[in-house]
């Protein structure tokens, strides 16, 4: 294949290969280049919020035009609201209302994902999806949804029999008669996705902020040609321990400061050494001089001390691996509180109340567009510009994950009879990866009884809705829980146009399920209204549309070296035999990442400074132990490696919240909680 090659790209064609890739890390919070028009970070034709799928596709389409585009995401990473939280199913649209944004935008958008792997390398399987009808009321839904998918334009739509469906899924419930197939069905990583759209277009030059709130929009007075621009306020936060860590460096002041104190003291104890030497002085004199000139010098000395003593300790590059992991903050996984439903909207475990984050500054940017792809605050952004037409109203999605052992009961993505009111329901999938996905629910925020469920009921609804898909799975091989915020909308459909409010405004809101397969040609709709609104596309010829993809896979351990921290790795440098070890040392245990994977997601396009940014590219942490540190200890060995490219202090690297939105009680759980998962199963 391109890419030109599935795994192995022809290096001086991809971005994203190591010989394209620069080799040193991005800013913090901020991509390396300023794509402004003025050269100082102010201009811009256009500016995205949001960088899910959603916001994600449409710079990434917008990237192959000459235009200054800037992107502010409000969590510490591309991907952190919906995005990460969901199947990640590239649905073909048969459900859809006939009419709808729905069944517009999704069967073209299904129809994309294979072109846009084979150029972004995010990795996409089309597995196909199967709905199960039990008796004969539920096939003549079948036969319902079958009919409104064919009006939807989708393709290859067939009812199978009891026979065909038990050969197709060997482990599917015995009491399925019936089943809707759509082949042209697939999934992906959906964060993996999102991340793989963001870096092609930071690649050709869109740049990105993250950590950047918007906090008010406004328009300028007329300019000179009589036209208005945007004016977005950003709020600019980091985490209280990276702020801490700037603190106790002291920024770029404090060396200015003690040089001050330093010569001060030296020209006073100078003085005093002087005066104490003078023999015309009297001796009470000359003696209260020297004491005094002894406590400035002493003084100073510790003072001195104290300075290089308290600073952060920056990672050589020849360091030992093994000392920075031990000054790295160990993995959490009790205790703590949830994250609350608004903190969601912002991205969650990567939003500034999951990790205690505090205002930096606040930045301003004009911008002649502005495109609204802000997830679950997508209304909040619209009433600024003073449109109040839709009102997000989040509906929760809680998930379990259960370990690869378990991936082998399904190769469809199975599904209920839709629900007419919570919709395509509880489904059983094998993720890409091979773990077996359960869930979603569809807990409406504002009904308190479906918002305010216990993590129990939570459980006990998932297990028991997918043992009558799958009536084998086991439950007490469940390795990790999650929940999403779907940004459901008071006008019941996607919100894809320009802003009655100002038509330079465009809306890409409201966007739940089946959000994800829609997202390509919802990314064209908004480029086409973005025409409408006034602004000129030019092509750019440089456009380079292929990206090489971060994860390497593995045949067996072939190649590879497992060991005490320290024993494999690399010291980081350029040289051939570290860049060697790099392929070789395994950093993750469950999941074979190597140190070259983790690099090579450093060296991206996009800024790194977490193990939950390097969890999300390469996997490390996402196995059966969930970063275990009495296993193999990947988080801090990940954070070691952050630091040393990042070159900064290993205090300043980011971790795995907990709980973050889990309903298990703790990250590593244990035998007896597994057994209260197999009791749920049952009831």
């Amino acid at each position: 294949e391109d890419c030109h090659g599935t795994f192995h790209p022809v290096l001086d064609k991809c971005s994203g290969c190591p010989n394209n890739s620069p080799s040193n890390p991005c800013p913090r919070s901020k991509t390396r280049h300023d794509a402004s028009k003025d050269g100082k970070g102010k201009e811009y034709d256009v500016v995205v919020v949001g960088a899910g799928c959603i916001g994600g596709a449409i710079v990434r389409e917008l990237s192959k035009y000459k235009l200054s585009v800037l992107v502010l995401e409000a969590a510490d990473d591309v991907s952190q609201g919906a995005t990460k939280g969901n199947s990640g199913i590239v649905h073909s649209g048969y459900d859809d209302k006939p009419g709808s944004l729905h069944a517009k935008f999704c069967w073209p958008g299904n129809q994309m994902f294979e072109q846009l792997d084979k150029e972004l390398r995010f990795g996409y399987q089309k597995n196909g999806s199967l709905v199960l009808a039990v008796n004969k009321a539920e096939i003549k839904v079948l036969e319902d949804l079958k009919k409104r998918g064919e009006t939807n334009g989708v393709k290859h739509l067939r009812i199978i029999d009891q026979n065909e469906l038990q050969k197709l899924e060997p482990a599917v419930s015995p009491n399925a008669v019936a089943a809707l197939h759509s082949p042209s069905a697939g999934n992906v990583i959906p964060y993996e996705f999102a991340i793989a759209l963001c870096e092609n277009a930071a690649d050709n030059s869109v740049e990105f902020r993250t950590r950047r709130q918007v906090t008010g929009i406004t328009k300028t007075p007329p300019n000179e040609d009589g036209e208005t621009l945007f004016e977005i306020k950003a709020r600019h936060w980091e985490p209280k321990s990276y702020i801490d860590s700037q603190k106790a460096k002291g920024g770029p002041l404090k060396p200015i400061v003690m040089a001050c104190l330093l010569a001060s003291s030296t020209v006073f104890s100078g003085m005093g050494v002087y005066m104490a030497l003078d023999e015309n002085l009297d001796d009470g004199v000359r003696k209260q001089a020297l004491i005094v000139a002894l406590m400035l010098m002493g003084t100073s000395f510790v003072t001195f001390l104290q300075h290089l003593t308290s600073r952060p300790k920056v990672v050589a590059i020849n360091e030992p691996a093994e000392q920075v992991a031990k000054r790295a903050s160990p993995p959490v996984g009790s205790g703590g509180s949830k994250v609350e439903v608004e903190d969601m909207f912002y991205g969650g475990s990567g939003w500034e109340n999951a990790v205690n984050g505090e205002t930096v500054e606040v930045e301003t940017v004009t911008a002649r567009f502005v495109v609204n792809a802000a997830g679950g605050a997508s209304d909040k952004i619209a009433r600024m510009i003073g449109d109040n037409s839709f009102t997000i109203l989040p509906r929760l999605g809680d998930y379990l994950l259960l370990n690869r052992n378990q991936g082998h009961l399904t190769t469809h993505t199975l599904f209920p009879c839709p629900d007419p009111v919570l919709g395509k329901g509880v489904l059983v999938q094998a993720t890409l990866w091979g773990n077996l996905i359960l869930g979603p629910t569809a807990r409406d925020t504002y009904k308190p009884e479906a918002r305010d469920m216990s993590d129990a009921s939570v459980q006990e609804y998932i297990l028991s809705k997918c043992k009558a898909l799958v009536p084998y799975f086991d439950p007490m091989e469940s390795i990790h829980a999650f929940c999403g915020a779907r940004a459901k909308s008071s006008r019941g459909d996607w919100i894809i146009e320009q802003s009655e409010a100002d038509p330079s405004f465009i809306h890409a809101a409201g966007i739940d399920s089946p959000g994800l397969a829609g997202s390509p040609a919802i990314a064209l709709e908004v480029v086409r209204l973005l025409k409408n609104a006034g602004l000129d596309f030019v092509r750019d010829p440089s456009f380079n549309p292929h990206r090489a993809p971060i994860i390497t896979p593995k045949n067996g351990m072939r190649g590879l070296k497992m060991g005490a921290l320290g024993k494999n790795d690399s010291h980081g440098s350029a040289d051939v035999n570290d860049e060697k070890r790099m392929e070789s040392n395994v950093v993750c245990k469950c999941e074979k990442v190597t140190e070259a994977e983790v690099v090579r997601a450093i060296r991206r396009s996009l800024p790194i400074d977490s193990t939950q940014a390097i969890r999300k590219r390469t996997r490390a942490g996402m196995g059966h132990c969930q970063g275990d540190a009495e296993n193999y200890n990947c988080e801090c060995r990940v954070k070691a490696i952050i630091a040393r490219e990042n070159n900064t202090p290993v205090e300043e690297v980011g971790g795995r919240p907990w709980p973050a939105t889990s309903t298990l009680s703790q990250r590593w759980i244990d035998d007896e909680e597994k057994k209260q998962l197999e009791q749920r199963m049952k009831k």
